[in-house]
């Protein structure tokens, strides 16, 4: 079961200059006042519960969606792109009256985005409507990124993982659970029962409140995390599993179209791989190859790969995983 976010994105290629702001990060530069051609426009679906419950699908699971979806056109289609891709949608809540999740993506020639949002139904996912019952069922539970509002359905997934026979559980936080850090009360609670978390590079050390990547993983262990995996753009992903860390480099001659829903693709492939007996390394690579399949297609799902794919990729591409001792 995927918990979190369904989102209708209409992506904008923009052939636009970008320059730098103050703080060094990169940035579109759109002089006010100008009408501004762009090259493509193209709607797709997303969100990161709605791209790991497809991602799991097409990897050949039994796959459900937990989140909150309005009657409107977007979420017409939201639902209708879950159903056609095999994903059980009876957990999905239906609002009336209300706007569904939606984003504007603008799209830079090197694939990076600038997103923006309006969270729509996301914000209504609450404690009252999560169906900790059915949850309790599952074999694995994806928790993805979850407005503020929403925080309160991990008490419930917390309580429903410390009970016998628990469904195993990976969590990739959203922007309020970073901010918060490891040590608030409900983080430090959750932190103990998770199989797989994942987190970027800049999530994690703020997650951490520590100055390097190898501080942060030896922190999140020694709260409980069983295995981590931190994704690090260009320069591959750097994981452990609570003993040794791995490193793993991207997909040699990946092209790079557009970075959204890499991060779920890596988490779908490296979640899917764990749940099959795979060993540590091959859920590293099969997370990789996930998601380098991703960047090179336009929205968060059109690259994701069935499982037969996946099987094919990981046995012809050489992914050499560099171990070292945490």
């Amino acid at each position: 079961m995927s918990i979190g976010g369904a989102t209708y994105d209409l992506f904008v290629r923009v052939n636009h200059e970008t320059g730098t702001m103050p703080d060094g990060h990169a940035a579109f530069t759109l002089p006010l006042g100008d009408k501004v051609p762009v090259n493509e426009v193209v709607e797709t679906c997303g969100g990161g519960a709605c791209n790991t419950s497809v991602g799991l699908a097409r990897l050949g699971c039994a796959a459900s969606f937990e989140g909150i979806i309005g009657s409107d056109q977007w979420g017409e289609r939201l639902l209708g792109t879950l159903k056609n891709e095999k994903v059980d949608v009876q957990n999905a809540t239906i609002v009336e009256n209300e706007v569904s999740s939606f984003s504007i993506i603008l799209l830079a020639k090197n694939g990076e985005r600038v997103i923006l949002y309006e969270p729509g139904t996301n914000a209504h996912l609450r404690k009252a409507n999560f169906d900790r019952d059915i949850a309790e069922q599952m074999n694995w539970v994806y928790l993805n990124h979850i407005q503020e509002q929403s925080s309160d359905v991990q008490d419930d997934i917390v309580d429903m993982l410390t009970q016998k026979g628990d469904p195993r559980f990976t969590w990739n936080p959203g922007g309020h659970q970073i901010t918060a850090g490891l040590t608030s009360q409900v983080n430090s609670r959750l932190i103990p029962y998770t199989d797989l978390l994942l987190l970027n590079d800049e999530e994690a050390l703020t997650f951490t409140r520590t100055d390097s990547i190898d501080k942060a993983m030896k922190t999140l262990v020694k709260a409980g995390a069983k295995t981590v995996f931190i994704t690090r753009g260009k320069d591959g992903v750097t994981a452990t599993d609570g003993t040794k860390v791995y490193r793993c480099p991207i997909v040699p001659g990946s092209n790079v179209v557009d970075t959204t829903g890499a991060g779920d693709a890596f988490g779908t492939g490296a979640t899917w791989a764990l749940m099959r007996g795979l060993d540590f390394p091959t859920a590293l690579k099969a997370g990789t190859i996930n998601a380098a399949s991703v960047v090179g297609t336009i929205g968060a799902q059109q690259g994701l790969l069935t499982e037969t794919q996946m099987m094919d990729s990981l046995k012809n591409i050489d992914l050499p995983v560099d171990v070292r001792p945490l």
